[in-house]
């Protein structure tokens, strides 16, 4: 018998009860850990039991008659509103609508469309669609669809009775915009793929352009194509990518095109969700086709999601200069699950972060769907590859720095009204043969002129910010009191204030006159004319070519410069 020392036998009592405390603090964990569960897996079914019960009695009992369907989606809905704006319930009809945005094909006729009065005009056939090629106009009134009249009909209405199974025909009766003539259309559908890539061509000096506006299933060969496209026809010296106002889409598309100006093997984006646990890393897996060829990334206040994840990438990577505006600051995750009855739950899991460890994220949403913005008290400082300081706080910092171009309320309710399509219709069927110049079509005074006479017999519900400001200013002069002694004041500022409908077209001629033409050069030559034409008038894209072909400060820019925090 081995007999051990007083010591020994303590040291093994202490070690034993070491061994015996650390065995109930793992069980009194694992404890707690299934009470937690126990109390959430009741509550959850507590919170079912109690909304199947007001379903039901809304269902049966409510005054008015009131479908299961619709109580659903209000449900889902009110739901959906407490966590993000980005979570949602898709329901089996509304399944081929979230099919077409990530994919960007569905099988039609390939045409925008858009209402005036009681009928759905053609708003802008895709070059080369079925519509197109059938020789659908844009401002074509649409009259009827095999044989149904559609006066009256909703855009929707109209746009189901388009779309079909590839191969079918559809018989489309339109009156001619040109001429008010009636003509019978005769429409096979096919798979329709939106393309991505808008535009792809050399601004000047060797210096190429490529215009990406979305993300979705293809992109990645889009702007390959574009790219080999300007390797092929001319020695390619810089690059300008222009993802301003690209909202993203499919994440993979960010890290495939990313791949196409780094090595192979470098990590682009990483998903996180409620912990550690579920950190998961995205890398290149394409060769790459332009290592060394400098890259400016234009980006915007609405360059968002994936098209985030590529300029952060680049940007961390010190592989291209970000010129523009800060970008939207949306770095949620969504995924998609099958819920029953081919609905799906489409929600966010996780967030982005991009190679330097920063999240992309600008707002933080609390119980409730209430958001707040990141407080610059937990603004964090990172590195790049080449060790510049990068922050998050959401969205990406640009290198350089451009003012946005002020959009005027005015020029925008001219839009919104439609007025500017309709004159744009009239204008076709004043000039049905003109061959135009894409890069340097401009309307001319007379024609500004003739559209001035075209707003001056219509009503456009528009108020300016500084009249509203002195009016909400004589209003609270008059409640404390101080009408007597600001009334004279207030007045004569009024006076000043030509916000007057006609007053309006001569200060905010420019805007106005750029975009009639562009809804001109659509009606000639498609999105790609107005793509081109944008490109060769734009100050941004001036002002990125202008970067590219001075290479010292480009350098300098990738090696030396740090972003400010905001």
């Amino acid at each position: 018998m081995t007999i051990f020392s007083n010591n020994t036998t303590r040291q093994i009592l202490r070690f034993a009860g070491v061994i015996i405390a650390a065995g109930l603090i793992f069980i009194e964990g694992v404890a707690a850990q299934n009470t937690e569960r126990d109390r959430r897996d009741f509550e959850l079914g507590k919170s079912i039991e109690i909304l199947a019960n007001i379903m039901r009695e809304f269902e049966s009992g409510h005054v008015e008659n009131i479908s299961a369907s619709d109580l659903l989606n209000a449900a889902t809905r009110g739901m959906t509103l407490a966590t993000d704006p980005y979570s949602e319930y898709i329901s089996e009809e509304a399944m081929e609508d979230f099919d077409i945005l990530t994919t960007g094909r569905y099988a039609g006729v390939g045409s925008l469309i858009r209402k005036k009065g009681d009928y759905i005009l053609f708003a802008q056939p895709y070059k080369g669609s079925p519509s197109d090629v059938a020789g659908a106009k844009i401002g074509d009134k649409i009259l009827a669809i095999n044989g149904e009249d559609m006066k009256g009909r909703t855009a929707s209405d109209i746009s189901a009775r388009l779309r079909g199974e590839p191969e079918t025909s559809v018989e489309v009766v339109v009156e001619r915009n040109y001429d008010n003539s009636i003509d019978t259309l005769h429409i096979t559908r096919r798979r329709i793929s939106i393309p991505s890539v808008n535009y792809a061509g050399y601004v000047r000096d060797g210096i190429g352009y490529i215009q990406h506006s979305d993300f979705i299933e293809g992109s990645y060969n889009e702007v390959r194509s574009a790219l080999e496209m300007l390797m092929s026809t001319d020695t390619l010296r810089g690059i300008v990518l222009d993802y301003r106002s690209n909202g993203g889409g499919v994440m993979q598309g960010a890290v495939d095109i990313a791949s196409l100006f780094v090595p192979r093997g470098e990590r682009i984006v990483s998903l996180m969700g409620r912990d550690s646990s579920s950190l998961y890393h995205f890398t290149t897996n394409h060769a790459p086709l332009v290592l060394d060829i400098p890259v400016v990334m234009l980006v915007n206040g609405s360059s968002a999601s994936a098209s985030e994840i590529l300029a952060g990438a680049l940007q961390d990577m010190d592989r291209a200069v970000i010129m523009g505006q800060r970008t939207y600051g949306k770095g949620l995750v969504q995924g998609t699950r099958h819920v029953g009855y081919n609905g799906y739950l489409k929600y966010t899991t996780a967030k982005y972060y991009i190679p330097s460890g920063r999240c992309i994220q600008s707002r933080n949403y609390q119980s409730g769907g209430s958001a707040t913005m990141v407080p610059d008290s937990l603004i964090d400082e990172f590195r790049t590859a080449g060790g510049r300081k990068v922050y998050d706080g959401g969205g990406i910092v640009p290198d350089v720095k451009v003012e946005a171009e002020y959009v005027s309320r005015f020029a925008l309710t001219l839009y919104a009204m439609g007025y500017m399509e309709d004159w744009a219709d009239e204008y076709m069927r004043k000039h049905p043969d003109q061959q135009i110049d894409v890069r340097t079509f401009r309307l001319t005074d007379k024609d500004y002129a003739d559209f001035c006479r075209f707003v001056e017999e219509r009503d456009v519900p528009y108020e300016s910010e500084t009249r509203r400001a002195l009016t909400a200013l004589e209003k609270a002069a008059e409640n404390d009191r101080y009408s007597e002694t600001l009334g004279e004041a207030i007045a004569s500022l009024k006076a000043l204030v030509k916000d007057d409908k006609m007053s309006n077209m001569e200060t905010y001629r420019e805007e106005i006159n750029d975009a009639l033409t562009i809804e001109i050069i659509l009606r000639y030559a498609y999105r790609e004319g107005v793509a081109e034409h944008a490109m060769a008038h734009d100050k941004e894209v001036d002002k990125a070519v202008e970067l590219l072909l001075n290479q010292e400060e480009y350098t300098r820019l990738l090696r030396e410069q740090d972003l400010n925090m905001h």
